[in-house]
């Protein structure tokens, strides 16, 4: 079990940030379960330590499970237990992480992968605290506080059919949603500066040299689609590659797979043989406008993830700016 001390800390001092802790710090003593939604690198699992560290059950166990690492079927006995020769390779009995966390803190992170079965299992143990092991038919009781974390829109694949409506109900009693680092730049020099100090430290070296004011631009001009995680990974790079004088920091690498020998991106060859068009007076009504909104809407997701969603190498992908990408991405709603 983790404790506070061990944990990194939740650094910020932006108007949005300190919003986010005060809605944490009002949340964390109430024994109901609480949604984390953001996207990736934002620091939703720090946030949910705080939220168990900062409630009642601080002492107990603080649980966490990663809902995508594991198939169905793994899913399932991880969060459940099973019994002895509930399936091959099953030779002893084995607590499941609700079991684990009983009288302490549950957090479900990617939540949205759980399969529509483990979903409905997931509903009667955060309803009633009850639930069977894999293999069992004795109803085991637990009193765990559950935290859902997500970086996709709940509510819409509620909608689609992808996600249970009653559990969505049942989490989301408060929904605290991370905002973005591209949201909040003016933390970026205190999260640089921390991550930066902290490094130099790791590594054995004198003081935190600090960033040159281009440096500083740079981090402050990049979009950061890996968010904090990203900003942590750039910085660290920064100074171990800075020489160990008194220099202040002036090269900063966003990308660590720059190269002139890099693989080509695979391009997807259009088909040898395109269906023919069907005569115009055979057509139906087509709105042309829709389709190339459509059409460009696509495009950009392709270069994105491409580009691992660095906007500014997106945008040179397809020959625009990056303020006319980021226009064009804000009229067709891509995040």
């Amino acid at each position: 079990m983790a404790e506070p001390q061990d944990l990194p800390p939740l650094i910020g001092e932006s108007p949005l940030f300190l919003d986010l802790m005060e809605r944490v710090s009002r949340a964390a003593p109430l024994d109901r379960p609480v949604l984390l939604i953001g996207e990736r690198g934002t620091g939703k699992e720090l946030i949910g330590a705080r939220l168990h560290f900062l409630s009642r059950r601080w002492e107990g166990p603080f649980v966490r499970v990663n809902c995508a690492a594991l198939a169905e079927s793994l899913l399932e006995s991880e969060l459940f237990g099973h019994e002895a020769g509930a399936f091959t390779g099953a030779v002893r009995r084995r607590l499941g992480r609700f079991e684990l966390a009983d009288a302490g803190t549950l957090l479900l992170d990617e939540i949205a992968n759980a399969s529509p079965q483990t979903q409905e299992k997931m509903l009667r143990a955060i309803e009633y605290g009850a639930f069977e092991r894999v293999g069992g038919n004795e109803t085991r009781h637990v009193d765990a506080r559950v935290i859902g974390v997500t970086n996709v829109d709940l509510p819409a694949e509620a909608e689609a059919g992808r996600f249970r409506h009653d559990l969505l109900d049942r989490l989301a009693f408060d929904v605290l949603t991370v905002p973005p680092l591209r949201a909040r730049p003016g933390d970026i020099p205190l999260l640089a500066t921390h991550f930066g100090a902290a490094f130099t430290g790791e590594l054995g070296r004198g003081a935190f040299p600090g960033f040159t004011g281009r440096a500083r631009d740079a981090l402050l001009d990049h979009d950061w689609p890996g968010n904090v995680r990203e900003l942590r990974n750039v910085v660290e790079r920064a100074v171990y590659r800075h020489p160990p004088d008194e220099s202040l920091i002036d090269a900063i690498s966003f990308d660590p797979f720059a190269s002139p020998f890099r693989p080509p991106t695979a391009i997807p060859k259009p088909p040898k043989e395109p269906t023919p068009s069907p005569p115009l007076d055979a057509m139906a009504p087509v709105d042309l406008g829709a389709a190339m909104a459509e059409t460009e809407k696509r495009l950009i997701e392709q270069a994105l993830r491409a580009n691992r969603h660095n906007q500014k190498a997106a945008a040179r992908h397809l020959g625009l700016t990056y303020h006319q990408l980021r226009g064009r991405m804000r009229k067709h709603a891509v995040t």
